[in-house]
């Protein structure tokens, strides 16, 4: 199934979900997962393996990290090749103040924002929606 690729429509249709739980960045020089970890993005760097995690899991795993965020699904199938939906969310983020680290699904954009500021956000996305032309 194809995603949507006319800006109008994905910023209309965005609809941000809040999902619950605090989530970190950690990253392993070695590149070596431990068994049994939920990972929920990872990224191969230079530097390291970049993981996305649940706080609690990288607390147990003994992993450092410096920033705790929210984690916020765009629930709009965005095709990978679509034009403008990172740009215009991130620009109305960034006008409120709002950091934002963006990872593209296949089905969906997930912003990853400060966990203080994520009911904000959402309110942030749910505006940009609403006056979508």
């Amino acid at each position: 199934m194809a995603g949507e690729t006319s800006l109008a429509t994905l910023l209309r249709s965005m609809s941000p979900q809040l999902n619950d739980g605090e989530y970190v960045f950690c990253t392993l020089r070695d590149g070596k997962l431990p068994a049994g970890l939920e990972i929920v993005g990872s990224f191969r760097e230079q530097e390291g393996l970049t993981l996305i995690l649940q706080r609690s899991d990288a607390e147990k795993a003994g992993f450092s990290f410096d920033y705790v965020a929210a984690w916020i699904t765009l629930n709009v199938h965005s095709a990978l090749e679509a034009v403008g939906l990172t740009a215009a969310f991130a620009t109305a983020l960034g006008q409120a103040g709002i950091s934002c680290n963006v990872i593209a699904g296949y089905y969906h954009d997930h912003l990853f924002v400060g966990q203080a500021d994520a009911e904000r956000a959402v309110q942030v996305l749910r505006d940009l929606a609403a006056n979508a032309e």
